[in-house]
């Protein structure tokens, strides 16, 4: 008979508006002082402890300001604690502070608070869960539609979990957990992080055949000059392997720009050239600017002389096979950076002869 009333017992609020309005139910009370709290509480004859804990008498028409554990055990809902920050609920896990040691209706009156901000907070928790999950499923049609986007290479993605960056920071994806679009975002992002890897190595292995390639074609011309145009001494070091290939490079270039050999080339002056022009910006003739001290940066010019353009021109008409670039090179000293410094200019030429690159630069009349 006890078992099928139990059965039956109402629960929820039904149950709490069937208790006796006079019931009282006894409830543990927790919450702090601070050490102005602490002290009125010794003045008034307390114990002066930071923690207190005590019993009140909670009617059962305020029920809903008490929360009653596993072990039955009832207490007021004053841990945790809520307050309103800057338009948003803010949970705060430790017990309420006190300057002073509250009566009851203080108790009751951050309960109720208490209650009411629980409820909020937890409104906004949904809404904020609610937008992350949508800001996540758009991040992940996003990633799904554009085939040119990458999940971030570390952590290395897996076929179950990646990390995505987007504006807002870094977002996480499961498949073990996510659902939707999200849950396909993992196995994308590592197929495409592989298929990268394997793009990478293959490009890679494209280039050092070529390099390869090139490095055997130019041993061959270097083996084939040296046999043609060089000189015993040349072929024995050749033979054993100690010949510099910049030894052979340089005489293919003389050879590459014997047309032009009457072409004033441009000067390596420039460290002598600079200290002039300091020296006259100064004023003081003991200042000595050495090659190490000297800054060069060298550009494309942006506009020529016609002193310049028919020095070019010339070039061209007796190399038509190269490539004529006037070149701007800007001088300045490491010493002293504030000074300013002198542009040279000279025409680059640039022929190509077998698989080597030769260069070549031709003075031009200065400005």
């Amino acid at each position: 008979m006890d078992t099928a009333a139990h059965a039956i017992a109402p629960h929820g609020p039904d149950a709490l508006r069937l208790l006796p309005t006079g019931q009282t139910l006894a409830v543990s009370a927790v919450y702090q002082l601070s050490e102005a709290g602490r002290k009125a509480s010794l003045i008034a004859g307390g114990d002066g402890k930071g923690v207190q804990r005590l019993t009140v008498q909670v009617p059962t028409a305020r029920l809903h300001l008490v929360t009653v554990g596993l072990s039955g055990r009832a207490t007021l809902k004053l841990q945790p604690h809520f307050e309103r920050v800057d338009g948003h609920v803010v949970r705060r896990d430790s017990p309420p502070v006190f300057d002073a040691p509250p009566t009851l209706d203080e108790l009751f009156h951050i309960a109720a608070r208490n209650h009411e901000l629980a409820r909020e907070f937890r409104s906004e928790r949904y809404e904020s869960r609610d937008n992350h999950r949508e800001r996540r499923a758009e991040a992940a049609r996003a990633f799904l539609g554009d085939a040119s986007q990458r999940a971030m290479v570390r952590p290395v993605p897996t076929p179950r979990r990646c990390f995505i960056a987007t504006a807002s920071g870094r977002l996480m994806f499961d498949a073990s957990l996510d659902t939707g679009p999200a849950r396909d975002v993992p196995a994308e992002a590592y197929r495409r992080f592989h298929g990268d890897r394997r793009m990478h190595r293959e490009a890679h292995l494209k280039r050092r055949a070529e390099n390869q390639a090139l490095h055997e074609e130019k041993t061959r011309v270097v083996a084939e000059w040296v046999a043609a145009h060089g000189s015993e001494d040349q072929r024995g070091r050749h033979v054993a392997g100690l010949l510099p290939i910049t030894e052979v490079i340089d005489a293919l270039t003389d050879e590459a720009f014997a047309t032009v050999a009457d072409i004033p080339r441009y000067p390596l002056d420039g460290a002598d050239r600079l200290q002039s022009h300091v020296r006259a910006l100064t004023g003081r003739t003991d200042i000595v600017v050495l090659p190490a001290d000297l800054e060069i940066v060298g550009v494309n010019a942006s506009e020529a002389t016609a002193a310049e353009w028919a020095v070019m021109q010339q070039l061209k008409a007796r190399l038509p096979d190269a490539d004529v670039t006037l070149r701007e090179h800007r001088l300045s000293w490491r010493r002293d950076r504030a000074l300013p410094g002198i542009s040279l200019f000279g025409a680059l030429v640039t022929r190509r002869v077998g698989p080597f690159i030769l260069r070549r630069e031709f003075a031009v009349p200065a400005r």
